[in-house]
């Protein structure tokens, strides 16, 4: 069946079309994404101006129009910290499930985390034994952990790209003083969340997903043969951090002049750089390697889950 996930995040409205069967995995066959960046549109009491409102149900309403068109059997829609921590955001779920025609799945922080850690598990094999995960969001930082498909911590804290540039680094360019500002702010905002990974066992294996740090590893990251052949991405913490000052310093309008940033994550990435150099910094980590997989995948995954049981055939001897 041809199933569409409808990702209402900070930053964008992603719709993913995929082929999908019960034991396989996902084929996708669209993606279209419309950049709202919400963190705009957010009034002094924390709620959603009338205008970002707008902005959501006509993205909602256009992504709708585009699964009709690729004859998407099922859409799938859930939202994660923008609309799920403004001050009106019962209203705006309504006004956007109406939009929708269907229920709205809101998230929690923690389980934006597990649907991401499952995504990465499938990705990258029991084999890969104890993964340590970072996502970056516009509103949100996931970290999960662990050996299995649902990790044994996970945590979601406030400090999403989006939300980090409009409360640390209004300017443009940001400069130093604010690297410095946002950098103690993470390390204040992770250090009653982060001792509960320094916990667990040492990682096998160190991952980033989200588009912004898929971006931050074309800037300041390095291809590596995969295992089966394909190429992927690593990102060095030294790297990362000798990126920041010349991030730092160079307009927005010019970042998008780099390699892998582009025009919707220009005014976005260096807060995405400090707040991901420091997490790292605090788990002692060195390097991680990008997963191609991440939120959308991982609903994607537990509903073909779902299916796989209720519908799998069975043989003559009911097994």
């Amino acid at each position: 069946m041809r199933l569409g996930v409808l990702d209402i995040g900070s930053n964008t409205v992603h719709l993913l079309v995929a082929d999908v069967q019960p034991g396989g995995r996902p084929l996708g066959t669209t993606s279209r994404r419309t950049v709202l960046r919400l963190m705009r549109y957010l009034a002094p009491d924390g709620s959603i101006t009338e205008e970002g409102v707008t902005a959501l149900i006509d993205a909602v309403a256009e992504a709708r129009k585009v699964a009709a068109d690729e004859n998407v059997e099922e859409l799938l829609a859930t939202a994660t910290s923008a609309v799920r921590e403004a001050a009106n955001g019962p209203e705006v779920i309504a006004r956007l499930e109406s939009a929708l025609g269907a229920p709205l799945q809101v998230l929690g922080g923690e389980a934006e985390a597990r649907y991401t850690f499952l995504a990465v598990r499938r990705w990258f094999g029991w084999s890969a034994g104890q993964i340590l995960l970072f996502d970056i969001g516009g509103g949100s930082l996931e970290i999960a952990a662990g050996s299995d498909e649902l990790p044994e911590a996970a945590a979601s804290v406030p400090l999403g790209a989006g939300r980090m540039t409009v409360q640390f680094m209004p300017d443009d360019p940001p400069g130093g003083d604010a690297v410095e500002g946002l950098r103690a702010h993470a390390k204040a905002t992770l250090e009653p969340v982060i001792g509960r990974f320094r916990s667990l066992d040492k990682p096998d294996h160190v991952v980033g997903s989200s588009k912004a740090i898929r971006s931050l590893a074309k800037l300041a990251g390095y291809p590596a043969p995969g295992w089966t052949g394909s190429e992927r991405m690593l990102l060095p913490r030294a790297s990362l951090a000798s990126w920041i000052p010349r991030l730092a310093r160079i307009p927005a309008a010019a970042r998008q002049e780099l390699p892998g940033i582009t025009a919707d994550r220009t005014f976005q990435i260096v807060a995405a750089a400090v707040v991901l150099d420091t997490a790292m910094a605090m788990l002692k980590i060195d390097e991680l390697e990008i997963s191609p997989w991440a939120l959308r995948e991982g609903v994607l995954l537990r509903y073909i889950e779902s299916l796989s049981w209720s519908t799998a055939p069975t043989g003559g001897d009911g097994v």
